[in-house]
């Protein structure tokens, strides 16, 4: 792949994942929740194993190995695509969408405590300022949009459900980031966190009757939207996206290709509007906007852009001396 057909992937990369809301929207329409995520992760987790097989490799199985495989399944993966996926049965995909970009944002606060090279400079804490302030102005809409008061709380959990997931792929990012830099190899974890959260959202999908929660639902009783989008949501969004996603790492590095996190909300807007209805009011276009400028802000390096008077200036080299 050269640098051209990087960028390619690049902006396709952000078509997946950001449709992977209007998806959701439409799979929760028939199936409960942790269905969706159990037929989602899955369908993933066989793909992944394949090409493992392919490739000639296997998860490993040694204790350390399984502990992070483990905690990344069910951190990094089962708790936030259940949450999203409960979430978008309170709320519209691109709200959801918008939301989940402050995942860079928890990203950042729980990075300046686990890595020496992600300090929080003042320029990434006016970014995490903005981004909250944008957090405030979409909860804001809920008391606003003059619905009921069992509709604005419904939707408040809704909204309250996708941050929660962000904060877990903060955490879930940050362990990861180090566990693959001590051991284990992408493909593997991608592998073991998509049969973790498979087996466990199955578990619980068996389980929820038992415990007065919604039952399965057959797939011969979807509708072919429905069961189309739960296809692309396991395939594409997850197996593929991932597929891709690694990559484009190595080629564009990964500070450039996280910058994918800008384009998510707006494909995500974009196709709630389009293919949905879903409105798009001033509150909701101003709280992305805030949200998104709060991560540009975090990865600009405010301080030298600007030149502040506290910006770190680095050490002269021989040559300057």
């Amino acid at each position: 792949m050269t640098v051209k057909q990087a960028w390619g992937g690049f902006w396709l990369l952000a078509l997946i994942w950001g449709s992977s809301f209007l998806f959701i929207r439409i799979g929760v329409e028939q199936i409960p929740p942790f269905q969706l995520v159990f037929l989602r992760t899955g369908i993933a987790a066989v793909g992944f194993h394949i090409t493992l097989a392919l490739r000639g490799k296997r998860l490993p199985l040694d204790g350390r190995s399984l502990g992070t495989l483990l905690f990344l399944g069910l951190v990094n993966t089962l708790i936030p695509f259940a949450l999203i996926t409960w979430g978008e049965t309170r709320i519209e995909s691109g709200l959801a969408s918008v939301l989940q970009a402050t995942a860079a944002l928890f990203t950042l606060v729980i990075a300046h405590f686990s890595f020496a090279d992600e300090r929080i400079t003042w320029g990434k804490l006016s970014g995490l300022l903005l981004g909250f302030l944008g957090v405030v102005v979409l909860a804001s809409r809920s008391a606003g949009a003059g619905a009921g008061q069992g509709d604005a709380v419904g939707q408040l959990l809704g909204q309250g459900a996708i941050i929660a997931a962000s904060f877990c792929y903060g955490v879930g990012g940050v362990y990861g980031r180090k566990a693959m830099q001590q051991r284990l190899e992408p493909m593997m974890v991608a592998a073991g966190t998509m049969s973790v959260a498979a087996v466990f959202s199955g578990l619980i999908t068996v389980a929820a009757p038992l415990l007065g929660g919604p039952a399965p639902v057959g797939l011969g009783q979807l509708a072919p939207e429905v069961l189309g989008a739960t296809l692309a949501l396991g395939l594409v969004n997850t197996f593929g996206a991932y597929l891709l996603f690694y990559p484009l790492v190595v080629i564009l590095g990964a500070t450039r290709t996280s910058m994918v996190t800008y384009a998510i909300p707006v494909v995500g807007l974009a196709l709630g509007a389009l293919v949905l209805g879903e409105a798009l009011d001033l509150r909701l276009l101003l709280g992305a906007l805030l949200i998104l400028g709060g991560i540009a802000l975090v990865n600009l390096k405010l301080e030298r852009v600007l030149r502040l008077p506290w910006a770190r200036v680095p050490a002269p080299t021989k040559e300057g001396r």
